[in-house]
């Protein structure tokens, strides 16, 4: 029969086996704990650091650049590194998506995600009209361009007539439908039967994909809705990871305020109300870009403007100069339009 005293050593042996392994379990556990949140807290920093230079380059572009196509393209894919960033932090942090408060505000974003596509449509359409604008600017071109040959009366009635139509597509259309009902459209989708008929009048000389009633300014404006910074308790409670989602939030609000902005869209309008903490890195170069912007809509926008894109201004200041000789414009219209 074993004696008590090594039952008693035994017994002590194993306590104490227990006890450091146990003691291990916790450090290992302690330690990779440590390095899952520096990991974490090294991607959250890393998302802020890519926000900020991409929107830094963008807001300190010369003017030359600012609110050109090619600037707009760069907005464009600016914001597409930062969605797939922001998409691999979800996929990293999946067991947060369902906790509270992060929950919510992913909800959130997703819905203003959704309305986003409204916006996205109708820039779609205001690009289709830029390039409508494009074809008579090509008649012209046409028409007058070649220096081979001697110009006749019937280039500058081809030329002067796709100008007016050029002038008379970049009216907006409650203002141009007594003129568009008498006139034949050159380019430009064809409505059916139906819209032809329609209670605006007119054929319109554009099909948007949104309704009629459909306003940018109000999608905008419902998309900024409730857009708050996150508070203390929410960052806490999320291990900060509700920082990416209101800065991805902010990010969409100002590049679909951008693209309403620049370019032609329904019921066009930027009062919507911009501002975020200044403790946040990319919030320096996000605001200027959006106070710049601002200051341009003073500068050029005028009423009935179809859009602040360097290339629509020049448009226009073109198509102010028609009839006007002194300013190098076309002779008269002298009803060679009709």
């Amino acid at each position: 029969m074993p004696s008590t005293e090594n039952q008693g050593s035994s017994s002590s042996f194993s306590s104490f086996g227990r006890s450091i392994f146990g003691a291990r379990q916790e450090q290992v556990h302690s330690v990779e704990a440590s390095n899952e949140s520096d990991s974490c807290n090294l991607e959250l920093g890393l998302f802020q650091k890519h926000v900020t230079d991409r929107f830094q380059v963008l807001s300190a572009a010369s003017d030359e650049e600012f609110l050109s196509i090619d600037w707009i393209q760069k907005l464009l894919g600016a914001f597409i590194s930062c969605q797939e960033e922001f998409r691999a932090i979800l996929l990293n942090n999946k067991e947060q998506v369902t906790k509270p408060p992060f929950d919510r505000m992913i909800s959130e974003f997703f819905e203003r995600s959704v309305k986003a596509l409204d916006i996205c449509n109708a820039s779609r359409d205001g690009i289709e009209k830029i390039r409508t604008w494009q074809k008579h600017l090509e008649i012209v071109f046409c028409a007058l361009g070649s220096s081979k040959r001697a110009l006749t009366e019937g280039h500058f009635r081809r030329a002067r007539k796709a100008l007016m139509d050029l002038a008379l597509a970049t009216l907006d259309e409650k203002e141009s439908g007594s003129v568009f009902s008498q006139r034949n459209r050159s380019f430009g989708r064809h409505n059916s039967s139906k819209d032809h008929h329609s209670s605006s009048g007119h054929s319109r000389s554009h099909s948007w994909s949104v309704s009629r009633s459909w306003s940018a300014a109000k999608q905008l404006q419902s998309i900024a809705n409730n857009l708050v910074s996150p508070r203390a308790t929410e960052i806490a409670a999320a291990s900060g990871l509700v920082i990416p989602v209101y800065t991805i939030n902010c990010i969409l609000l100002i590049v679909l305020w951008t693209l309403v902005a620049a370019i032609p869209c329904q019921d066009r309008g930027l009062s919507i109300h911009f501002s975020v903490p200044r403790q946040l890195s990319w919030s320096t170069p996000v605001t200027a870009l959006y106070e710049r912007i601002t200051e341009e809509s003073k500068k050029r926008e005028r009423r009935n403007s179809n859009g602040l894109l360097k290339e629509i201004y020049q448009v226009e200041k073109w198509i102010g100069s028609i009839g006007a000789p002194s300013e190098g414009g076309l002779p008269e219209d002298n009803g060679l339009s009709n």
